[in-house]
């Protein structure tokens, strides 16, 4: 694990090593780009702390890692000493620390319908492709690359078509309405990792509606992949 960044990027505004907050990420994890997006939006200063889930056989399994999150995965946070893992409880947690902008809405329905599209995200997409379940896939069911990436495809082919349908009546110029949300935050990592795995998004025009107005948003710019310290080229 490298230890000596700070930030999502050099040019973050207000990074410090004593802000207390500590973000385990990865420059291509999906979870950690959701985390990023949302510490941003709320300007929290932060430390970078980059974890390889591939180099030395993923260093998420070292006993130092271990430690902190027993699953082994990014993103990981650490606030005052205390680990968070998982990107839903990290963004929750957020939410409590900095309440503004508030990223899972007061109001009941708007709430559950948020956490609904990141679940899709959250549960019904992501965990379908993440390293460990390919990595498993190859090793003791024989999957080569061609059919792994088929796979990828299809899960995350079903889960934007769902989303799709959900966010035609939900959105405006983000997932809920005109307002950013922790939606957005699942969203927008997840259509990184379609187009790495060279997915077709014009089925997805409203999908693809929502994102172009993130892109003008710097919390979004800053927590993109190619703009991490760790960023690799692939």
């Amino acid at each position: 694990m490298r230890d000596d960044y700070l930030g999502t990027n050099a040019n973050v505004k207000g990074v410090s090593m004593s802000s207390g907050l500590i973000l385990y990420s990865y420059f291509r994890s999906s979870a950690s780009h959701r985390v990023r997006i949302a510490l941003n939006l709320k300007h929290l200063k932060f430390e970078y702390r980059a974890v390889h889930l591939v180099k030395n056989g993923g260093e998420q399994y070292s006993d130092e890692y271990k430690r902190l999150n027993p699953q082994s995965q990014v993103p990981c946070l650490i606030h005052n000493n205390q680990p968070i893992s998982q990107s839903m409880a990290i963004i929750d947690y957020l939410d409590q620390l900095a309440p503004e902008p508030r990223l899972l809405p007061s109001i009941a329905y708007d709430r559950a319908l948020t956490i609904q599209i990141c679940e899709i995200v959250n549960s019904g997409i992501q965990p379908l492709q993440n390293t460990a379940v390919l990595n498993e896939l190859e090793k003791n069911y024989g999957l080569k690359a061609e059919q792994k990436t088929k796979w990828i495809q299809h899960w995350i082919a079903r889960g934007l078509g769902s989303l799709e349908e959900i966010l035609k009546k939900s959105s405006g110029d983000y997932c809920l309405g005109d307002q950013v949300t922790a939606a957005d935050c699942f969203l927008i990592p997840q259509l990184f990792s379609a187009r790495r795995f060279s997915l077709d998004l014009t089925p997805y025009p409203t999908i693809l509606r929502i994102e172009e107005h993130t892109k003008s948003l710097d919390a979004f710019q800053l927590a993109e992949p190619s703009r991490q310290p760790d960023f690799q080229a692939q």
